[in-house]
């Protein structure tokens, strides 16, 4: 299949002159408004561009770049789904569109169902007793867990609880949200399978621990299958065991956090539940603990009673809002859709399919690559381009040419030349076949002129030690 993608000598939106089709003139000043002098904005000098120029300028600008509806996604660790359209159209509806974040609670009593059943559903999806959906992010979710816990050992009066122990097989965003947390990162390595060590791990467990920061499965795709006794471990030192669920979309249906024993989970909608990925945007984390951390929850916490949805801020010891109203509310309402389309026996299916994607792709291109960890993979696994002399960003740099999206490169960092790839079950085997076929075909190019890759993209190749000393981070 051929593939160029679109290139256009695109200008900024306030280079354009096209004038507005129309103007709108108060007819104030601000004076007549009681605004005081000293206070009244100048010229924002704001681009005046007619609508058909907008239009078109960002339609050009998306077919210079790529996204899940364009094609597959397949970058491991981060979860990018399709998203669903009637998701989008639920969100869409003006019922829901047009409700203002801070009207009456008995004008919006629809909204606070849909937060309340979505809490419920994630609840009983995690086998956790309560939840708050006022994360923004899966990375504000692990900040505002990472707060929870701090919150409940200042309470108990336990200031020596100053470590989070990770094993490097974590997310980059374990150890960032456990230091903005204040507490010291203590790393621990993986065994020979990719599991936790066991052995470091009881080295590093103390009274000074406060929480063992764990994703199950991996960033390896693999299931550790000691967690019961990671669990026991972790409360025999009377640590908090956290569960990191940017990989629940793997085992929905089959197991889940409470049922291994964690305290604390925090979910990523985007990952789990096809809710668009955050990237700057809007994204949401909502955080579900056991029964004992409830009252520190953020808040407000939205509840029933007498048949009337409310806001509730009766936690207690809460550390408090972590946003402005009760979250990402149009994020709350995709993924509120997709769990109700689905249904839970549906949701068990998606993770199967997720889980058969992953190991057929793998099937097809081991032979090629190397893969380690030979063992049953779950929603995603990690090759090595180290046994074929060439480096995974020029190999990623050969598949953007094709028009399909890379893996991710050079993560987790325990594996050389690692390509950590997750498939999703909102992909045909049509594209898995084509994906493995575009990898196995980047071996046919030497070393050497993969580096010239890519030329079919609007931006080619850059000089990436340039660019690293010399960042230009405004424009």
């Amino acid at each position: 299949m051929s593939y160029h993608q679109a290139e256009y000598d695109e200008p900024l939106l306030n280079q354009f002159k096209s004038g507005s089709t129309y103007r709108v003139d108060s007819g104030h000043d601000p004076a007549d408004l009681g605004i005081p002098k000293e206070i009244v904005r100048g010229n924002l000098n704001l681009p005046d561009v007619a609508e058909y120029d907008v239009v078109r300028h960002f339609t050009r600008l998306s077919q210079m770049n790529f996204g899940v509806d364009v094609g597959f996604y397949p970058l491991g660790s981060c979860t990018m789904k399709f998203n669903p359209k009637f998701a989008d159209q639920i969100t869409s509806s003006h019922a829901f569109r047009d409700s203002h974040p801070l009207a009456p609670e008995e004008y919006v009593q629809g909204n606070l169902r849909v937060v309340y059943e979505l809490q419920e559903y994630l609840k009983e999806l995690s086998d956790m007793d309560f939840v708050s959906v006022q994360p923004l992010a899966g990375a504000h979710g692990e900040f505002s867990a990472i707060l929870v816990a701090r919150k409940y050992f200042e309470d108990t009066n336990q200031p020596e609880r100053t470590e989070v122990v990770i094993p490097d097989s974590a997310h980059g965003t374990n150890p960032a949200s456990a230091a903005m947390g204040g507490f010291r990162v203590v790393e621990i390595p993986s065994d020979s399978e990719g599991k936790v060590n066991l052995k470091a791990l009881e080295a590093a467990l103390s009274e000074k621990t406060a929480v063992f920061m764990i994703t199950n499965p991996n960033t390896l795709g693999i299931f550790d299958d000691q967690i019961e006794k990671i669990a026991e471990m972790v409360h025999n030192v009377g640590a908090v065991l956290y569960y990191d669920g940017a990989n629940f979309n793997a085992i929905l249906g089959r197991t889940s956090p409470g049922l291994m024993g964690f305290d604390i989970v925090h979910f990523n909608l985007h990952k789990t539940f096809a809710t668009p990925h955050g990237g700057g945007g809007p994204g949401a984390g909502p955080i579900a603990v056991k029964s004992k951390f409830r009252d520190y929850l953020p808040v407000p916490i939205v509840g029933l009673k007498d048949g009337k949805y409310f806001l509730d801020f009766s936690a207690k010891k809460s550390i408090g809002r972590v946003s402005g109203t009760i979250g990402s509310f149009g994020v709350l309402l995709r993924a509120w859709s997709y769990i109700r389309y689905h249904g839970a026996d549906g949701l068990k299916e998606n993770s199967s399919i997720a889980v058969l994607n992953t190991n057929y792709l793998k099937k097809k291109i081991e032979g090629k690559y190397e893969v380690p960890f030979y063992r049953l993979k779950k929603h995603e696994f990690v090759l090595s381009t180290s046994n074929t002399g060439r480096r995974a960003a020029d190999v990623a740099k050969y598949v953007l040419d094709h028009g399909m999206h890379p893996p991710t490169v050079y993560f987790p960092m325990l594996v050389h030349e690692s390509m950590m790839i997750e498939p999703t079950e909102s992909v045909s085997r049509q594209d898995l076949d084509r994906y493995a076929g575009i990898l196995m075909e980047a071996l046919d190019e030497s070393p050497e002129e993969l580096k010239n890759r890519p030329v079919n993209t609007p931006v080619t190749r850059i000089d990436e030690v340039k660019a690293a000393r010399d960042l230009k981070v405004r424009w």
